[in-house]
């Protein structure tokens, strides 16, 4: 079944909506979602409810493109996340109608603009370090002080710290951090000539959820999971399942190695608010978490 949607909004608590309403009225709305906030602001909760709502084929009228957002480049986003939801989205003050040839045009001409914005920040990207590299300068991310690093390898190996929280404490990057955790874990293995002769293939289905319908984190949470897996367990994805190589001498080492594993996964989920359901096998030694 097909849903009209409405969405009305203004800038400040004193403006009222109903003109929007009225007009909005027109069209035989399923629901009006309204909201009293500024257009600037894109964790709108009215806004975030409406597209959590809206399945492929329903419909979402506005009043005009400036009740979805202020900016042009908010704007084309979101109408190009609309259109990718297979959502038909109406504006009554510019006549745009995603279904007609006309809102098919506009449409295209939308995505032909945020193509060229995409393409003149990566021209002046471009220039900015061909002109730096001519003074005399190199591009790229200054070099992360030696303190820092020592720090953040501390507070992961006290194990009372996601990864999440050490980033916030410690300024550097994720990415920077795995990188050297990777680096301190080989040289220890290769200094202690650790010969880990037992790989065990774990299978994990994992499913991530927000808390509530106004947060937007699990995205995040996963792209973060899946580094965290890549890095230390060389993750592959197949069948929809997450496949990791977890090195161990004895099954109790391996038992605690994935509860250690689970538990950082959901401490990450936790800083975003939110939760994972996973369900964890390694069928060539029986074991299940």
């Amino acid at each position: 079944m097909q849903y009209t949607y409405g969405y009305a909004r203004v800038s400040t608590k004193q403006q009222d909506l109903i003109r929007q309403l009225d007009l909005l009225g027109e069209y035989n709305c399923t629901e009006i979602l309204t909201e009293k906030m500024s257009g600037t602001k894109k964790d709108r909760p009215e806004l975030i409810r409406l597209k959590d709502k809206v399945r492929p084929g329903d419909s979402i009228v506005v009043e005009s493109f400036s009740r979805l957002g202020r900016s042009t480049k908010d704007l084309i986003e979101l109408v190009e996340y609309f259109e990718s939801k297979n959502v038909k989205l109406i504006s009554i003050k510019e006549n745009f109608d995603t279904n007609t040839p006309q809102g098919k045009l506009m449409l295209t001409v939308f995505q032909a603009f945020s193509q060229f914005e995409r393409d003149l920040i990566a021209q002046r990207t471009k220039e900015g370090l061909e002109s730096a590299r001519a003074r005399g300068r190199n591009g790229g991310r200054p070099k992360v002080k030696e303190n820092q690093i020592n720090k953040a390898l501390k507070l992961y190996n006290s194990k009372e710290y996601s990864i999440s929280e050490i980033v916030e404490m410690t300024g550097i990057s994720q990415a920077t951090l795995y990188r050297y955790i990777q680096t301190a874990r080989k040289g220890k293995e290769k200094q202690a000539h650790i010969d880990l002769e037992n790989i065990a293939k774990i299978r994990m289905g994992l499913q991530i959820e927000n808390n509530n319908k106004f947060v937007r984190g699990k995205g995040k949470v996963r792209e973060s999971i899946e580094q965290f897996l890549k890095h230390h367990y060389r993750m592959e994805i197949i069948a929809n399942e997450y496949i990791i190589y977890v090195p161990y001498t004895t099954v109790d080492a391996l038992k605690k190695t994935v509860y250690d594993i689970l538990g950082e996964m959901d401490s990450e989920a936790d800083m975003r608010n939110c939760f994972i359901e996973a369900d964890v096998y390694c069928d060539e030694l029986g074991l299940t978490w």
